[in-house]
């Protein structure tokens, strides 16, 4: 069935529609990964968001079991160039379709996503919606929506629950988490307490974390309440603390760093980035609206430890007092290059060397 993406400022895309024949309304971004679609619609960080994707076929690994980043997909649309069939009796797999069926997803392929693609790039992220007539009530009705602030709401869990190990206990506060930082913890046997971002320091104090990370989630952190920033500002000083994407974000604004977003957004898994202290560059998976601004860091307080290399965007930071810092990029690897993971062994080296010390 012939469908329609209309944009914000009017330009109109018109393509076939696969997954659910739902009119949706949305921001619309580009992602450029060339793998990984699955974990990419089901990142709670693309909450309520419509995602065109570079790559030019999409759908040929259907969908499986490994590759969820949260339980339910919450993106409101899916754009690509091609649509790939998948052999479900020989897979044994749903395929993509099907799947965005399910959960109500309108889907739209045989667009010309470079065309799209290109366009974002000049103007930047806009309401769009998805529609089955492109005319004037369906542009005024766009143009009239709110899109909501209330993305982290909507994904992070309200109740806190546990992911057992034998290691050391990590306390991750949830922002709209998903599921590639559980693994990671896991295959550190970490013991992990996940806890709403809602959460008093009592109740994290309370217990008794080894370390603490402040997870990935959508939508922009200054929308988020104060209370949030001051929960970071005590926690940072008691035990070794990791923030991640937004979590990155809310740590630079505890500490006094603004925020600005981005002409282009990072949507992708081939953002090459820089360690700053050692020069080392690597690839990873990035998608974030918002940099920390560099000149409103106090340098007393933090320090800039990674960079990205394509717009020079602080893609991380350190504390000079606590043993606390944090990183843009997901260094999860879900999906993604792997040599981002990395942080993660820096953070299990600075919560031994705590707990070390603490037991002295």
């Amino acid at each position: 069935m012939q469908r329609h993406l209309i944009l914000e400022d009017g330009t109109i895309f018109q393509g076939l529609g696969f997954g659910a024949p739902a009119t949706t309304f949305g921001e619309i971004i580009f992602h450029t990964a060339m793998t990984g679609y699955q974990e990419i619609i089901t990142d709670p960080i693309y909450d309520g968001q419509m995602i065109v994707f570079a790559m030019p076929v999409v759908g040929a690994a259907g969908i499986h079991a490994e590759a969820y980043e949260s339980v339910k997909p919450t993106i409101s649309g899916m754009i690509v160039h091609d649509l790939a069939e998948v052999s479900v009796n020989r897979q044994r797999r749903m395929n993509l379709d099907r799947f965005l069926k399910q959960h109500n997803i309108p889907g739209l392929y045989q667009v010309d996503t470079r065309q799209l693609v290109r366009h974002l790039r000049e103007t930047g992220p806009q309401k769009a919606s998805i529609v089955d007539y492109a005319d004037e009530h369906a542009i005024d009705q766009l143009v009239a929506t709110v899109l909501t602030n209330k993305q982290v709401q909507n994904t992070a869990a309200p109740k806190p629950y546990a992911n057992p190990g034998r290691g050391r206990h990590i306390v991750v506060i949830d922002f709209g988490l998903k599921h590639g930082i559980l693994r990671m913890l896991g295959d550190y046997d970490a013991n992990v307490s996940v806890l709403p971002y809602t959460v008093s320091v009592e109740e994290v104090l309370t217990l008794d974390p080894d370390g603490i990370i402040l997870s990935t989630g959508p939508g922009d952190p200054r929308a988020l309440p104060d209370s949030v920033l001051t929960l970071i500002r005590v926690l940072q000083s008691k035990a070794p603390m990791l923030g991640i994407g937004l979590g990155h974000e809310l740590f630079a604004l505890a500490n006094g760093a603004e925020l600005m977003p981005l002409p282009s957004e990072h949507h992708g898994m081939n953002h090459p980035i820089q360690e700053i202290i050692s020069r080392q560059i690597f690839y990873a998976m990035q998608g974030q609206g918002y940099a920390v601004d560099a000149a409103s860091i106090n340098r007393k307080k933090l320090f800039v430890t990674y960079r990205d290399l394509v717009d020079g965007a602080v893609q991380g930071l350190r504390h000079r007092e606590f043993p606390a810092f944090s990183v843009q990029f997901f260094p999860d690897a879900a999906p993604g290059p792997l040599e981002a993971t990395t942080v993660f062994a820096d953070f299990f080296e600075t919560v031994e060397d705590y707990v070390e010390h603490y037991n002295q």
